[in-house]
């Protein structure tokens, strides 16, 4: 079947679908991981996107329950240079194409990602629409450009859990994690630190969040603009008053804690969004590669340097990757120290979470 993808410029790109046929809007991206389709495409991180992956071919080595990020499938479409359809893995349960079309995700495949990556990085992420429905290009044009993009939309609440749940119980401290749409990667760490880990949804107040006697607080991942998930922003203002429970940010998590902290944030050109983004510890010199996934950053020159320190950059761009507390033990990340998918460099931050826990 025909599909198209109709950027908001005018740009038309023509390829053939698989997954489920329909009509999604969102905002197009482009992935630079080589590997990891599904861990993509469960990250709550890419609700209110359009995903093309640049490595051409996708889909060879299938899917399995055990890679998925989350309990489902968040992106509005996906957009492939060549789908494998004869996946050959030994831990392969289905084929790429029947688990788009289980879970209702629109997928486009023959497109040239080449030129489609090429065009978002010289005029930025722009709204789009991916349809198997309407093949008039005119027609799409118009619907991606009355789409209503990232900016000001809080995606949060259509990620994030229902209702608390405990996801280990340990005998190491107890972690809170505020749900803004975190990835199963994360769970797994703090478990395997012998944690105790305890989710709750995005909205949960302070007073609910103390009522379980956390030695920390984590702010995870998520999608979208941070300034409109206001409801967070507060919360993470109260947190610090406290002043003694130590707090981690993850992404979005570090956005709503600058914002908390009196930032401001601003919507990136064409975001950071793969898994091989090269990141500086400003304290060691170290580089790490890291995973990322983010379309919104902090604008440092808002930070008060009196009270925060601009802990790690990004080498590509000279964006801030990360942030710390001069006073309270409180600190966070731009990018994804859990990867999945992705090189496993900075993960002894949760490490470091841990220790600031215990002491």
């Amino acid at each position: 079947m025909k599909a198209l993808l109709a950027l908001e410029d005018g740009r038309i790109f023509e390829g053939v679908s698989f997954g489920a046929a329909g009509e999604r809007a969102g905002e197009v991206v482009f992935n630079t991981s080589m590997t990891g389709y599904q861990e993509v495409l469960t990250d709550p991180s890419y609700k209110g996107q359009i995903v093309a992956m640049t490595y051409p071919l996708i889909g060879n080595y299938g899917v399995n329950d055990a890679d998925a990020e989350s309990r489902g499938l968040w992106l509005e479409g996906f957009v492939v240079k060549e789908l494998s359809e004869a996946p050959s893995n030994w831990r392969s349960e289905k084929d790429l194409n029947t688990y788009l079309l289980e879970n209702n995700i629109i997928g486009i495949q023959g497109v040239d990602t080449r030129a489609l990556t090429r065009h978002i990085r010289e005029a930025g992420a722009m709204r789009a629409v991916i349809s198997t429905t309407d093949i008039d290009p005119a027609s799409l044009v118009a619907k991606a450009q009355q789409s209503p993009g990232l900016s000001g939309i809080d995606l949060v609440q259509s990620v994030t859990c229902d209702q608390p749940f405990t996801f280990a119980d340990q005998d190491g401290p107890t972690i809170v994690i505020l749900d803004f749409g975190v990835k199963y990667s994360t769970l797994r760490q703090l478990r395997d630190a012998k944690c105790t880990v305890i989710v709750v949804p995005a909205h949960t107040a302070v007073d609910e969040i103390r009522a379980y006697g956390p030695a920390g607080v984590l702010l995870s991942n998520g999608p979208g603009d941070p300034a409109a998930v206001t409801y967070a922003i507060d919360t993470v203002r109260e947190l610090l008053k406290i002043g003694t429970i130590p707090l981690f940010g993850i992404c979005l998590g570090q956005q709503i804690l600058g914002l908390a902290l009196g930032g401001t944030t601003f919507k990136m050109k064409f975001g950071h969004h793969g898994s091989n983004h090269p990141v500086k510890d400003m304290s060691t010199g170290k580089i790490d590669i890291t995973v990322q996934n983010h379309g919104f950053c902090i604008d440092p020159d808002s930070l008060d340097t009196d009270v925060i320190e601009i802990t790690h950059i990004n080498l590509n761009d000279q964006s801030l990757e990360g942030i710390r507390h001069k006073t309270l033990p409180v600190f966070s990340v731009q990018f994804h120290p859990e990867a999945g998918p992705g090189p496993h460099d900075a993960r002894h931050l949760f490490g470091q979470f841990v220790k600031a826990m215990q002491g």
